[in-house]
Protein backbone atom coordinates (compact mmCIF):
# COMPACT_ATOMS: atom_id res chain seq x y z
CA UNK A 1 0.00 0.00 0.00
CA UNK A 2 1.36 3.13 -1.02
CA UNK A 3 1.95 6.27 1.45
CA UNK A 4 -0.58 7.97 -0.17
CA UNK A 5 -3.35 7.04 -2.55
CA UNK A 6 -4.38 10.89 -3.92
CA UNK A 7 -3.42 10.79 -7.35
CA UNK A 8 -1.60 14.29 -7.20
CA UNK A 9 -0.05 13.56 -4.36
CA UNK A 10 3.36 12.87 -6.31
CA UNK A 11 2.62 15.91 -8.11
CA UNK A 12 3.04 18.39 -5.01
CA UNK A 13 5.10 15.80 -2.82
CA UNK A 14 7.64 17.91 -3.33
CA UNK A 15 6.42 21.29 -2.70
CA UNK A 16 7.44 23.57 0.43
CA UNK A 17 4.28 24.41 2.33
CA UNK A 18 5.95 25.88 5.02
CA UNK A 19 4.67 29.21 4.58
CA UNK A 20 0.95 28.24 4.19
CA UNK A 21 -2.06 29.88 5.65
CA UNK A 22 -5.29 27.50 6.49
CA UNK A 23 -8.35 28.42 4.45
CA UNK A 24 -9.77 30.42 7.38
CA UNK A 25 -6.81 32.92 7.34
CA UNK A 26 -7.43 33.53 3.54
CA UNK A 27 -11.26 35.39 3.64
CA UNK A 28 -11.43 34.49 -0.29
CA UNK A 29 -10.76 30.61 0.17
CA UNK A 30 -12.94 30.33 3.47
CA UNK A 31 -15.95 31.94 1.65
CA UNK A 32 -15.39 29.21 -1.43
CA UNK A 33 -14.80 26.57 0.58
CA UNK A 34 -17.89 27.62 2.27
CA UNK A 35 -19.93 27.44 -0.73
CA UNK A 36 -18.64 24.55 -2.21
CA UNK A 37 -17.65 22.03 0.69
CA UNK A 38 -21.20 21.27 2.98
CA UNK A 39 -18.69 19.23 4.27
CA UNK A 40 -17.93 18.92 8.48
CA UNK A 41 -14.59 17.53 9.77
CA UNK A 42 -14.98 15.61 12.68
CA UNK A 43 -12.92 13.00 14.56
CA UNK A 44 -13.97 9.47 15.12
CA UNK A 45 -12.43 6.11 15.78
CA UNK A 46 -12.83 2.87 13.62
CA UNK A 47 -11.61 -0.52 13.79
CA UNK A 48 -8.25 -1.05 11.91
CA UNK A 49 -9.63 -3.82 10.22
CA UNK A 50 -12.74 -1.53 8.80
CA UNK A 51 -10.08 0.99 8.04
CA UNK A 52 -7.94 -1.34 5.98
CA UNK A 53 -10.68 -2.84 3.93
CA UNK A 54 -11.66 1.03 3.42
CA UNK A 55 -7.99 2.29 2.67
CA UNK A 56 -7.06 -1.71 0.29
CA UNK A 57 -10.43 -1.02 -1.90
CA UNK A 58 -9.38 2.92 -2.42
CA UNK A 59 -6.03 2.26 -3.82
CA UNK A 60 -7.63 -0.26 -5.45
CA UNK A 61 -9.67 2.03 -7.37
CA UNK A 62 -7.52 4.91 -7.10
CA UNK A 63 -9.64 6.98 -4.87
CA UNK A 64 -9.10 8.04 -1.99
CA UNK A 65 -10.91 6.03 1.78
CA UNK A 66 -12.12 8.84 3.35
CA UNK A 67 -14.30 9.13 -0.14
CA UNK A 68 -15.42 5.68 -0.35
CA UNK A 69 -16.28 5.85 4.04
CA UNK A 70 -18.54 8.77 2.89
CA UNK A 71 -20.03 7.12 0.41
CA UNK A 72 -20.29 3.88 2.33
CA UNK A 73 -22.15 6.18 5.38
CA UNK A 74 -24.32 7.83 2.90
CA UNK A 75 -25.96 4.87 1.62
CA UNK A 76 -26.58 3.55 4.96
CA UNK A 77 -28.26 6.84 5.83
CA UNK A 78 -30.60 7.02 3.27
CA UNK A 79 -31.34 3.31 4.08
CA UNK A 80 -29.59 1.88 1.53
CA UNK A 81 -28.59 -1.89 1.20
CA UNK A 82 -26.02 -3.99 0.56
CA UNK A 83 -28.52 -5.13 -2.33
CA UNK A 84 -29.75 -2.00 -3.19
CA UNK A 85 -26.00 -1.19 -4.19
CA UNK A 86 -25.37 -4.52 -5.88
CA UNK A 87 -28.82 -3.99 -8.68
CA UNK A 88 -28.52 -0.46 -8.87
CA UNK A 89 -24.14 -1.56 -9.98
CA UNK A 90 -25.37 -4.52 -12.42
CA UNK A 91 -28.11 -2.42 -13.80
CA UNK A 92 -24.95 0.57 -14.85
CA UNK A 93 -23.18 -1.83 -16.02
CA UNK A 94 -25.71 -3.68 -18.07
CA UNK A 95 -26.87 -0.45 -19.85
CA UNK A 96 -22.70 0.48 -20.74
CA UNK A 97 -22.39 -2.82 -22.21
Amino acid sequence: MSNNSDPLFEQYAEMDFAEAKPVADVPALARLQAGHGGKSRITMRVDNATLSVFKTRAEMTGGNYQTLMNEALRQFAQGQTLADVVRETIREELHHA
